[in-house]
């Protein structure tokens, strides 16, 4: 028999049907608006949710929705309603609900559609991570707004600081729904007319440019003659500035071409708050995926999470929070747990480093590029800018500082003057 969660503000409702599913052997929860339904979703693993579309809280739609775009529809959902329109159940049924229930819902109905929707044997596709699952998030919905903003006006889009995890995250927020998606990192195959026919209208997306062989790089000037005549947009990423390609021998003409509009990632070093939401979702997602155990964040752990300084960004915030799910012992992750992963010994002397582990994996040149776009980009923030602050605090001078802000793809102009 099934676990069933069923979703209705009617106490009534919630006690009628439970009592009719119970006889029917299954395994019921009951929730009485959004907030519980979603705590129970995660906790339970329903096989099936009976979702009420008219809530004080959350309405049903959005609640779907925001399953949807978070990756978390991957179970059958019967919506339900006593205002039942035609509108409402086909957008339903497009965001991904199984079926529609009218109320007052007749017994052998709700028998029938429960039993159909448990047999469903269309699999649920699980949907890739979009920032549309951090609305909570102030920041990430600002960035949100800016990308969407900034593809909305070009065919090719650069995401400054950013590759792997975080970048797809970004790039899969401008797909549109069913669209097709290119990922020219992971081929080193040919790219040919028909399969840039067979993507149009969808992305093509590179997770780093700074990874592409000579092959790939072809490849990318191949799809970049050809984006308009098949209505594509390219979405890059890379976390080196762009003059670095040019002096690993890439074209400067391809290389312009490729940074004419970009948005930059916000820094979550100075966005504490947001943190635990964020790692919450991260986790929550990549247990849907099956990538790791099912797991949450303890207040504590939340706590040190938040007091952390992500020197490494997103990209250790993100391998930190798949980490910690890997090696938990309990289902409920400590402050133990992340100041282990957090403090980790590097080199067989043991000697503890405060450096994320992401720096000793690299060339010393690269290594030591990012720990000085790293270095800058903190002292900026905590300078608000100010050129002359930063000079100070550098122990640059003004000349040199430019140079070096402008090497580091961190080029702010004079803007900084103007604030001082």
């Amino acid at each position: 028999m099934a676990q069933i969660l069923i979703v209705d503000d009617e106490m009534g409702i919630r006690e009628l049907l439970s009592e009719i599913l119970a006889d029917e052997g299954h395994s019921v929860w009951l929730a009485e608006n959004a907030a519980a339904a979603r705590k129970l979703r995660a906790d339970k693993r329903p096989d099936l949710v009976l979702l009420d579309i008219w809530m004080p809280d959350t309405d049903g739609i959005s609640l779907l929705k925001e399953w949807s775009a978070g990756g978390l529809l991957t179970m059958p959902v019967v919506m339900m309603s006593g205002h039942g329109t035609i509108d409402s159940a086909v957008e339903a049924t497009r965001i991904g609900a199984t079926d529609f229930l009218e109320k007052p819902i007749a017994l052998q109905k709700l028998l029938l559609t429960v039993k159909k929707a448990l047999k469903h044997e269309t699999v649920m596709l699980k949907k890739p991570l979009t920032l549309d699952a951090f609305a909570r998030s102030p920041l990430l919905k600002d960035l949100k707004r800016r990308l969407e903003q900034a593809a909305a006006k070009t065919s090719v889009l650069l995401l400054k600081s950013a590759s792997g995890s975080i970048a797809e995250i970004c790039a899969r927020t401008l797909q549109t729904h069913r669209a097709p998606w290119l990922d020219l990192s992971t081929s080193s195959a040919p790219l040919t007319q028909e399969m840039l026919q067979n993507a149009g209208g969808g992305i093509v997306f590179i997770s780093d440019l700074a990874q592409l062989g000579k092959l790939q790089q072809m490849n990318l000037v191949f799809a970049l003659e050809r984006l308009e005549r098949h209505n594509l947009q390219l979405v890059a990423a890379s976390t080196r500035p762009l003059a670095s390609l040019v002096d690993a021998g890439w074209d400067p003409g391809l290389v312009n071409r490729l940074g004419e509009v970009w948005v930059a990632l916000p820094q979550i070093s100075g966005h504490a708050d947001d943190v635990p939401e964020i790692a919450s979702l991260l986790l929550a997602h990549l247990a849907e995926r099956g990538e790791v155990p099912l797991r949450h964040f303890s207040s504590s752990a939340q706590n040190s999470l938040r007091l952390h300084h992500w020197h490494g960004e997103w990209a250790e915030l993100l391998t930190t929070v798949k980490n910690l799910a890997l090696s938990a012992l309990d289902e409920e992750i400590s402050a133990d747990d992340v100041a282990r992963i957090l403090q980790i010994e590097v080199g067989q002397s043991g000697a503890s480093s405060s450096l994320p582990a992401m720096f000793f994996d690299q060339p010393l040149r690269e290594a030591r590029e990012a720990f000085e776009r790293m270095y800058f980009e903190y002292h900026l923030t905590g300078e608000r800018g100010s050129m002359t602050r930063l000079a100070e605090r550098t122990g640059l001078e003004r000349t040199h500082l430019y140079r070096k802000l402008k090497q580091l793809g961190l080029n702010v102009g004079r803007r900084g003057d103007e604030r001082e």
